[in-house]
């Protein structure tokens, strides 16, 4: 009553083929992930360096591009230099503590340490720029 099917299924054809595309591991992908969350932190850093420099922060770069390089296997994080305007540093401040809490959770679940003490570092040195009462919840 019914004729059978004569052609493969499309679904069983695409499972089949999955070498088409490389496949990267679970270490891979948070590689990248971090490494872009350090990138986002040290175009910030960066910015806080043209608006208000300071030795903190130009160290604080240099490490941050070194554990970007490394991340990124020896290829350094393009770097932009912003002219230094009427930036609000404690908006800078604010988001270079969240973009150093979000490089913190993804070091930690890949067993980073280097990467997740800069990243604690960096939080605890913005949330003392920062407003005060915005990022610890006092007041």
């Amino acid at each position: 009553m019914y004729e059978p099917i004569r052609t493969k299924s499309v679904h069983s054809t695409m499972a089949g083929n999955s070498t088409d595309f490389p496949h990267r591991s679970r270490e891979e992908e948070l590689d990248i992930q971090l490494a872009g969350h350090l990138a986002a932190l040290l175009a910030v850093t960066d910015e806080l360096r043209a608006t208000a420099p300071s030795e903190d922060l130009d160290i604080a770069a240099d490490r941050l591009t070194s554990q970007v390089a490394r991340l990124r296997e020896g290829r350094k994080p393009t770097r932009a230099v912003s002219p230094g305007g009427q930036a609000k540093l404690a908006a800078l401040h604010r988001r270079a503590h969240a973009l150093a809490g979000r490089a913190l959770v993804v070091a930690a679940s890949r067993a980073d340490t280097a990467a997740a003490i800069l990243a604690a570092e960096r939080m605890d040195a913005h949330a003392a720029q920062a407003e005060p009462q915005e990022l610890t919840g006092v007041g």
